[in-house]
């Protein structure tokens, strides 16, 4: 069939905000729900606390955000919910009030698309929380509720808090407080819907799905993306699947995924046995073990031989997420590891994603680790951000780094090179994520007129004729075009 994905998501840069953390507002908001006690925002986060980050604050920095190269943000959920995370929504046609409500959201919405920066929230639409209306009828009426099929109740009374009693309704994974939507009910599945088509109307731009993969109901998904895209036709659809997502990128579903396969295989390549193990074995993406340039290019290109070519340039590329631990945790601290990985993601077909942070050199470990503060200023990593500035611009300004075709060149030891090729332009990318410096020939054709786009750690080159001759200094990167 012919697959459509909307042309906006291959030239996006993706920035991923959980917004109880990235930024309190230092206007004075008159809210009586914003005036409560909150956790020292500097302080290790916890499981249960809230930071107060807002809405308005993420105003504030629409600024920095636009100055990073940032065109795109994915928000973690802002619904009405008993959580830092939000995952637990309690009202889906309401933000937050911690957040500044909806209030605040339109006003963020009407200014982010001012600076034609896109907004795609969470949907979290298996499960709702024991705080949702529909559920608490459940838990106050019992088997009289008029809502009761709209989950899957298997005994009374409702066990919803006392942990030494085993759980006897469905809920994620279970996890009591997370109780599981009934989908084969037309009534949820409409609610859902309606849910979906409300908020695109309200002038979002897209839906990351959350644990997709355990609606089981033929048709939902399908019916989704029709109602959705009815209403925007470029609407952005993307699923959190973290293996072979090919059920679901059949054209008929989702536009792409948070692309775990490929951030699994780019940090066991660039930090290698650096990979703190205990950080990584519960998140089953797998940045172990060590490769190799031939591992990687196996991996990459069994990768890419996965999907459709529409669907490749509209994934989700990631190197953390708020389900991760940070790649800077991940690889013990190392600065070039993290380096490298970026260089390579901001040179893949699809949108590459910052978890907020990542680009300063925020490091942390599992949750809640994964979800401190974003730091002030004075801790920066400059370079990190220069890094990162610098790559985003390039891929802004290089049609064939977004939308070129993806072809490995050379995978030799730890030299990994490859190029992105458009009508216009040709634009080689070779790394080496090795601790000895390395050495390689490469033939492309008018190679002789190349000039350096991006060098770190120095990495070289001259040409003679077709012939490219890399001098690639340990733990280095080198774009040519």
């Amino acid at each position: 069939m012919d697959i459509q994905t909307p042309d906006w998501v291959k030239h996006a840069v993706f920035y991923q905000i959980f917004p109880d953390r990235f930024a309190r507002t230092h206007r004075q908001v008159d809210d009586p729900a914003m005036a409560v006690p909150l956790e020292d925002w500097d302080a290790p986060p916890t499981p249960f606390g809230y930071k107060g980050g807002n809405l308005w604050g993420v105003i504030d920095r629409l600024d920095y955000l636009q100055d990073l190269g940032v065109n795109a943000i994915y928000f973690t959920p802002i619904f009405q919910s008993a959580s830092n995370h939000r995952y637990h929504t309690h009202d889906y046609y309401r933000v937050d009030p911690l957040l500044g409500g909806d209030t605040a959201f339109y006003e963020l919405l009407k200014a982010a698309h001012q600076r034609q920066i896109r907004v795609v929230l969470d949907g979290v639409f298996n499960h709702s929380s024991r705080g949702f209306f529909y559920f608490n009828d459940v838990l106050e009426n019992g088997p009289h509720s008029p809502w009761l099929d709209w989950f899957r109740v298997e005994g009374w009374p409702l066990s919803a808090y006392d942990g030494s009693q085993a759980a006897n309704y469905i809920g994620w994974v279970g996890n009591r407080a997370l109780p599981s939507f009934n989908h084969d009910n037309p009534n949820v599945r409409e609610y859902i819907m309606r849910v979906a088509e409300y908020w695109i109307k309200q002038g979002i731009d897209g839906w990351r799905l959350d644990v997709p993969f355990e609606v089981k109901t033929e048709g939902f998904w399908q019916e989704f993306r029709t109602r959705v895209k009815a209403i925007n036709p470029e609407a952005y659809i993307v699923g959190e699947v973290w293996r072979d997502a090919s059920f679901w990128l059949d054209g008929t579903q989702f536009d792409g995924v948070m692309n775990y396969l490929f951030t699994g295989p780019t940090i066991a390549f660039t930090a290698k046995d650096r990979v703190l193990l205990p950080l990584v074995e519960e998140p089953h993406y797998f940045p172990y073990p060590a490769l190799d340039a031939a591992g990687y290019a196996a991996k990459i290109q069994a990768l890419l031989e996965l999907y459709d070519w529409q669907i490749q340039q509209t994934q989700l590329n990631i190197l953390s997420s708020h389900d991760t631990a940070r790649i800077l945790g991940v690889a013990d601290g190392d600065e070039a590891s993290m380096a490298l990985a970026v260089l390579l993601q901001m040179t893949f077909p699809g949108a590459p994603s910052v978890y907020y942070g990542d680009e300063v050199g925020l490091a942390g470990g599992l949750d809640p680790d994964s979800r401190r503060v974003f730091p002030a200023e004075e801790k920066w990593n400059q370079d990190l951000l220069k890094l990162h500035r610098e790559l985003i611009a390039l891929r802004h300004a290089h049609p064939a780094l977004r939308v070129g075709t993806y072809d490995c060149v050379l995978a030799e030891g730890d030299v990994y090179t490859h190029t992105r090729t458009s009508p216009e332009e040709s634009i080689l990318v070779a790394v080496n994520t090795g601790d000895s410096a390395a050495e390689a020939k490469v033939e492309i054709a008018g190679s002789d007129a190349w000039k350096t786009l991006f060098s770190y750690q120095d990495g070289d080159f001259s040409s003679a004729g077709d012939e490219v001759h890399l001098k690639l200094p340990p733990r280095s990167g080198l774009i040519l075009g």
